[in-house]
Order: structure tokens, then sequence, then C-alpha cells
């Protein structure tokens, strides 16, 4: 079982950044795929990036490449998300999940375990 807490949303202007941070519970975090999810007022959720076990593997949607960076630290069981370049589409809550397959990590349905969301707005 593993808990997820997000935390550093805010309200920020178009042009600014904001770092999410995920803190996970449990003694295997290393070993889980993470990932950061968004989901906008009438919207499905929407990948935003994601991080295998290994270094050098992260992956993100085409809309957040080259603005958003996504990294971990598993000495302190948290996974982060650099937002820069904000944009007021970026408007969102932003949620992390965790999964210890990771089968398609694009996938929403593919993460066994989610935090609670944290919201982001962008203003212009």
């Amino acid at each position: 079982q593993v808990q997820l807490v997000a935390s550093g949303g805010g309200l920020v202007q178009a042009g600014g950044s904001l770092r999410l941070s995920c803190a996970a519970s449990g003694r295997t975090f290393s070993s889980y795929v993470m990932g950061w999810f968004r989901q906008a007022p009438g919207k499905s959720r929407e990948f935003v990036a994601a991080m295998r076990r290994s270094a050098s593997s992260e992956v993100y949607a085409d809309s957040v490449k080259g603005r958003f960076t996504i990294s971990r630290d598993n000495t302190k069981n948290t996974v982060y998300l650099q937002m820069n370049s904000l944009k007021p589409e970026d408007t969102a809550i932003y949620y992390c999940a965790a999964d210890s397959i990771g089968r398609s990590i694009a996938t929403p349905s593919a993460y066994a375990y989610w935090g609670q969301g944290t919201q982001v707005t962008v203003s212009s």
C-alpha cells in the first residue's frame, strides 16, 4: 500500500513557475513508476509526465515538453514536478500517481495509487 500527498499548487501569473511535490509512504518508493496527471473543469484527466525507476526515463506530454520537468528523490520518497513558463491552459488540479508495474505510464488506469490533488491556477 502506498499513500501519496501532493502539495505546492497555487495561483501564479502566466510565465511564472511552480514546483509541485508528492510525498509517498512506503519503503519501496524507488521501485515505483511515478506519474503526474491533471484535470481541468469539464475535462477528463490527462497525462502530464512520468518517470520510471531508472534515471533518464522521463516521459512528457507534448503540451508540457520543454517547460515541465519531473524528478524524484528516492532518499526522501518524493517526486517533483517543476513547472516553468506556465500558461493559463495549464490551470487544473494536478494529481500524482504511483504504480509498481507501469505498463502504460501515460494512462490513468495503469496507476494503482493516487494522491489527493493540488490546484494550480495560472492567470493571464
